[in-house]
This record gives C-alpha cells, structure tokens and sequence, in this order.
C-alpha cells in the first residue's frame, strides 16, 4: 500500500513532467554509453571505498554499513545523471524521490534510531564483545552488537536482545572494563565479640588465591545495629572470578568465626513470663 505522502506526490502530471522529449536514437546511445561508464565509476568508488575502510580504525562492523550508505549515493548520483542525459525532468524526479525517502523514513524511523545508536555504540565504545554490562536493569556478558540490536548473556544463561536506541538513551555500567571488580560482603557478629577478633577472622576468610595480590584487603565496623556490630568485607578480583570469589569467601566468613568461636547473631526475641 502506497504511503499518502507518495501518492499525494505522484500524480499524472508529475509523471508527464518527467517523460522525455525528443528522445531520439542518438541519445539512447548516448545514454547507454553513459551507464557503462556511470557503473564502471561506481564499481572503481566503491573499491577505494573499502580499501580506505581497510586502512582505518573504525570498527570493522561500520564498515558494511558505510559502504551500503555510499552505494546507495553514488547510485542516486548515477540516476540523476542518466536521467539528465535521457532528457527526464530531474526536478519532478528530486520531488518525487524526495517525498518517497520522507515516506521510506517515517516508516522505518525506529530502525534508523537503532542503527544510529549502533553506529554511536561502535564508535564511542563504552563496551566490547566479553564484557559484562548493565543496561536498564538487565546485566549480563555482551555477545553480539548488531544494526538493531545489542545481545547480552545472563549469568543464568537468558540471552536478552536491548534495541541499541534503549542503550544509548540509559546508563551503562560495565564491569569488565577497568579489569578488576571490588566484593563487598556485609557480615553480622556479636556484640560480645572482640572487634579485632571479628577482622582478623574476617582476614583469615579473604585468603582466597583468586584475590588481586596488589590490592589491600578492608576489614572494618560500619554498623552498629540494634542486636548486632555489622563489619563490612571489601577485597579486588579479577572480574570473572567475581562470583566464584564472592561465595567462597562469604562460606569462608561461617568457617572462620566457628573456629573463633565468634557468634553471627540474628534477630530473635527473648519473652521472660512471671512465675
């Protein structure tokens, strides 16, 4: 079905505008000839084209995308040339074209604002392909960035397709980039407890061999609760030993005040009945 716009464009008489007059034999060779060469041009640009792509540092994934936007305008150039040399009214042909690309784009606008933003993503580069990102709430290991869209893998194996327009319009964190993630695990223990028992306990659970050695680990108070001293954990990692990381040490934390004999309190409620 024809878009209104295009249908409002072309009518009869734009069409009689653009027929040729005095279309002789002379100028049908003329322009045969001309469309050889027009195609050989076209042929020789395009090569030099990729040969340019080649050479620079643009992400190799534009580069089908560039060299089908320079197609299609050394194409459209090549019409409007033939068509001048057939003798065709090029300003009805330029109205005409002009509207159907309106139409053309109104169509596809959120196509063109996803390939947009793909085109800002692979050039901007806030991620690449293995790194672990969050975007929208949705977090996971990037895949494949793609015209329309950016494919992430959850850590339970979901894969999640996010229009790239979403990506660029949110805030993206990525994990992976710096090259190392800090854990933080929050901890409760008695108030009887000794606090410098309670951190070296806490020490003792961080000896894990996945730890950064360059990186110091943080073992301090940061609470005082209502039936409990909450201690914060911190140590560095490498980013995809994060979670192995994170639990072995938070096992580790039960482990290490057994064996102190430091106690993990937990709300309860104590009822004293009158005898």
């Amino acid at each position: 079905m024809m878009h209104p716009l295009l249908a409002a464009a072309v009518d009869m008489q734009s069409v009689a505008d653009m027929l040729p007059e005095n279309l002789t034999l002379e100028k049908i060779l003329y322009t045969l000839v001309l469309f050889l060469v027009c195609c050989l041009l076209v042929k020789l640009l395009m090569r030099a084209t990729s040969r340019i792509l080649e050479r620079s540092r643009l992400d190799k994934r534009l580069h089908t995308a560039i060299r089908s936007a320079v197609k299609a305008v050394l194409v459209f150039i090549a019409v409007i040339v033939l068509a001048e040399a057939i003798g065709i009214n090029t300003s009805s042909l330029l109205a005409i074209l002009s509207v159907a690309g309106l139409a053309v784009s109104l169509s596809i606008q959120d196509s063109l604002s996803n390939l947009a933003s793909a085109i800002m993503i692979l050039t901007a580069k806030p991620f690449k392909i293995g790194d672990f990102i969050e975007v929208k709430g949705k977090s996971g290991t990037v895949e494949q960035t793609g015209i329309i869209y950016t494919i992430i893998l959850t850590p339970d194996n979901q894969r999640i397709h996010i229009p790239n327009s979403q990506i660029t319009s949110n805030e993206i964190t990525n994990f992976t980039a710096v090259g190392r993630r800090r854990v933080e695990i929050n901890i409760s223990a008695s108030y009887d407890a000794p606090v410098e028992a309670v951190k070296a306990a806490l020490l003792q659970a961080a000896a894990h061999p996945k730890l950064l050695p360059d990186e110091p680990v943080f073992a301090r108070v940061s609470k005082y609760a209502d039936s409990a001293v909450e201690y914060t954990l911190r140590f560095w990692t490498k980013p995809e030993d994060f979670w192995d990381t994170y639990y072995d040490v938070l096992e580790a934390c039960k482990r290490a005040f057994d064996d102190a004999g430091i106690e993990m309190t937990y709300p309860h409620l104590n009822v004293h009945t009158a005898t």
